[in-house]
């Protein structure tokens, strides 16, 4: 199955992480700075887990496999926070 990339549907070109925040870089010029408190997985990672992920597809969003985090630069355009019950509180 082909998917082709529609207008309006940026993708991920470069991704950076510091202690704080996650950000992203996308094809359309825009970059993204959201808190790395939304994501509690990539929050209570280690630094080594961070540093080994990879993009979903041709960019369109980012996945870490030592901890099974996966975000899409959809998700990360709506601000959507996904709270897993097994994740524990902030």
């Amino acid at each position: 199955m082909t998917i082709s990339k529609t207008e309006g549907e940026p993708l991920a070109t470069g991704v950076e992480l510091t202690e704080s925040m996650l950000k992203v870089v996308l094809d359309d010029g825009r970059e993204l700075a959201v808190p790395i408190e939304w994501f509690p997985r990539l929050r209570d990672a280690t630094s080594g887990q961070r540093a080994n992920w990879r993009f979903i597809g041709r960019g369109e969003g980012i996945h870490w496999p030592d901890i099974d985090e996966d975000i899409s630069v959809a998700g990360l355009l709506r601000g959507r926070v996904v709270k897993r019950p097994t994740d524990r509180a902030a």
